[in-house]
C-alpha cells in the first residue's frame, strides 16, 4: 500500500502525533510515533525532506529492490518524492528511538540553503547506504537537533527561521564529513565496490550510463559517485570516459580500423562525438594520436 503524504500536518496525523507547531518544519521523537504493526508493509512518499537519527530500528527498510536491516545508530536522508517501504515482521511492532526532522522546501525560501540542499548527494542514496555514526558523531548531531527542537517549541519570531536553517545547514555539513569518514574507514567494502565497478566497466558492451552501472552494482548512482570521488578523486562519468579512452587508444595503436569504425565499436552513435571526447581528454585527435604513436 502506497501512501503519498503532501504535508507535514498529514504526516503527524498518520503517525498519531499532535498537530505540528509550524506547518513547514517539525522535530519528532520516534518514541512518540504510534507503533507500526506487522500486518502489512507500508510504503510512504513524502513531499518534503526528512532526516532521521534512529536507534533500535527492529524492521527492514526497502528502497527499490534492496532490503537492509539496521541494529545500531544511523542517519537516513530522504528527499521529496522518494519511496520508503517499511516491513515489520508479523506479530512484532515497530517501535524505535531517536529523532526525525521534517522540512518542507518552502521553509527554505529566501535562504542560501534553498538551492544548496539539492547539492548534498546523500539525499539520493538508497536506504541501505545509511550513515552509521560513532557515539561522538551521534552526540554532535543530536545536539544540533535539540537546538532545533528548542527553537521549534519557542515562540516564533523573525529570527526563528534563520536560527533553525542555520542548525539544519550545520547538520548537513557534518553529515557530509561523516560520510567521507565512513567511505575511508570501511575500506574493505569500499575497495570491493571499486573492484566490482572496474570489472563491470571493463566488461560492459558499449557506453554504459551512470544509472546502468549503479543498477548493475545494486547501489544508488549518488552513493557510487561519492565512493569513487573519495577513493579516486574522480566521479563515475570520468571513470567511464577514462575507460573509453583506454579502449580507443588500444584500437588506434594496434588495429587499422578507421576512426568511424572504432567509434561505432565503442558504442558512439556519431564518430564526431567520439573524436571530440578523445581530443578533449588527450589534446590530440584520434588520427594525431595514431600518427604520434606510430
Amino acid at each position: 500500500m502506497l501512501q503519498q503524504i503532501k504535508t507535514i500536518s498529514a504526516y503527524h496525523r498518520l503517525m498519531g502525533l499532535p498537530a505540528p507547531e509550524h506547518p513547514l518544519i517539525s522535530v519528532v521523537r520516534f518514541e512518540d510515533i504510534k507503533a507500526l504493526k506487522g500486518d502489512e508493509p507500508i510504503s510512504l512518499v513524502n513531499d518534503f525532506y526528512s532526516i532521521g537519527l534512529k536507534h533500535n530500528f527492529g524492521a527492514k527498510m526497502k528502497y527499490g529492490q534492496q532490503t537492509y536491516d539496521f541494529d545500531g545508530g544511523m542517519m537516513t536522508f530522504m528527499a521529496p518524492g522518494q519511496v520508503l517501504r517499511i516491513e515489520v515482521e508479523p506479530g512484532r511492532e515497530l517501535k524505535h528511538t531517536g529523532w526525525l526532522l521534517l522540512v518542507h522546501a518552502d521553509f527554505l525560501w529566501h535562504t542560501t540553503l534553498a538551492r544548496k540542499i539539492k547539492q548534498y548527494a546523500y539525499f539520493s542514496y538508497a536506504v541501505s547506504e545509511a550513515l552509521h555514526l560513532s557515539e561522538k558523531e551521534e552526540a554532535i548531531i543530536a545536539g544540533m537537533l535539540q537546538n532545533i527542537e528548542r527553537e521549534y517549541h519557542s515562540n516564533i519570531d523573525r529570527f526563528s527561521q534563520e536560527v533553525m536553517v542555520s542548525q539544519l545547514e550545520s547538520i548537513l555539513t557534518y553529515a557530509e564529513r561523516f560520510y567521507h569518514r565512513q567511505f575511508l574507514t570501511r575500506k574493505i567494502s569500499s575497495h570491493q565496490l571499486l573492484e566490482r565497478f572496474e570489472a563491470a566497466l571493463q566488461d560492459w558492451p558499449g557506453i554504459p550510463t551512470v544509472s546502468e552501472l549503479a543498477d548493475n552494482l545494486h547501489i544508488s548512482p549518488g552513493y557510487l559517485g561519492s565512493v569513487l570521488r573519495v577513493l579516486t578523486g574522480k566521479n563515475t562519468q570520468q571513470h567511464i570516459q577514462d575507460r573509453l579512452i583506454e579502449k580507443a587508444k588500444e584500437k588506434l595503436s594496434t588495429t587499422e580500423l578507421s576512426v568511424s569504425e572504432i567509434a561505432y565499436q565503442l558504442g558512439f552513435e556519431y564518430p564526431q562525438s567520439f573524436s571530440k571526447l578523445f581530443k578533449a581528454r588527450t589534446s590530440l585527435s584520434p588520427l594525431e594520436f595514431r600518427a604520434s604513436f606510430n
